[in-house]
């Protein structure tokens, strides 16, 4: 494979890097674009089933989504999927990286700009543990967490604390009666389902098998898990 840099940033959480991937075998492919986060990939624009199942299996068990909030804005693909759903009426995301938004809004992610020209979208910069904290009770049908790898594969140690009860407890209090929280994980985690179930009195995991490409060709089977509890 073969990288080039498109853009770079470098925040107090560490550096963030967009690349495009080129495989020299096939010349006419369309480049794959790529985002890693302190030098650990995070997604890719060639495997986006994942982002787009967190809201699909979100959508798919509240029958009137209203309202939704995304935590983590990656490269758009959940939000995508999110706006597709015409009982949507309003979408807060809540991105933690400036320059991630920037990237998105000025086209160095080309598919940044419609995406966010939807009105229904409302973009924040912030923690999304803060903006769980301020949110107003009961306002959201819906929450979608995917702002890291999961408990355990951590790109960012401080998010440790958006899987465990204390926020989980602050994101029920966000939710209407029957809404939804489905969290995206690149590991099985018991102690997240265990917290979830806590906090909420059920958890269901969700297995999601997908291929991968390896850096130097070739491609290997990976499993994900998003985890989905209902207020």
């Amino acid at each position: 494979m073969e990288y080039v840099e498109v853009a770079r940033a470098v925040s107090e959480r560490g550096e963030v890097v967009l690349r495009e991937r080129h495989d020299p075998d096939e010349p006419t492919a369309a480049p794959v674009l790529e985002l890693r986060v302190n030098g650990v990939f995070v997604m890719d624009t060639h495997e986006t089933s994942t982002e787009r199942q967190l809201a699909a299996a979100a959508l798919a068990h509240v029958g009137r989504p209203h309202a939704v909030l995304i935590g983590g804005l990656g490269l758009g693909f959940t939000l995508h999927e999110v706006l597709a759903d015409h009982e949507v009426e309003r979408v807060v995301v809540v991105e933690i990286e400036d320059a991630l938004v920037r990237w998105m809004r000025n086209g160095t992610i080309p598919h940044g700009p419609s995406l966010l020209a939807d009105e229904r979208l409302h973009l924040v910069v912030a923690d999304i543990g803060m903006a769980i904290t301020e949110a107003t009770p009961s306002s959201y049908d819906l929450v979608l967490l995917d702002v890291d790898n999961g408990p355990g594969y951590l790109v960012y140690q401080e998010n440790a604390p958006l899987y465990q009860r204390t926020f989980l407890t602050e994101v029920a209090k966000a939710l209407r009666p029957g809404g939804a929280l489905v969290v995206w994980s690149a590991d099985e985690s018991a102690d997240l389902a265990d917290a979830m179930k806590t906090v909420f009195g059920q958890v269901t995991p969700i297995p999601y098998d997908v291929t991968l490409l390896h850096q130097g060709g070739g491609s290997r089977e990976e499993r994900y898990w998003l985890y989905l509890s209902r207020r």
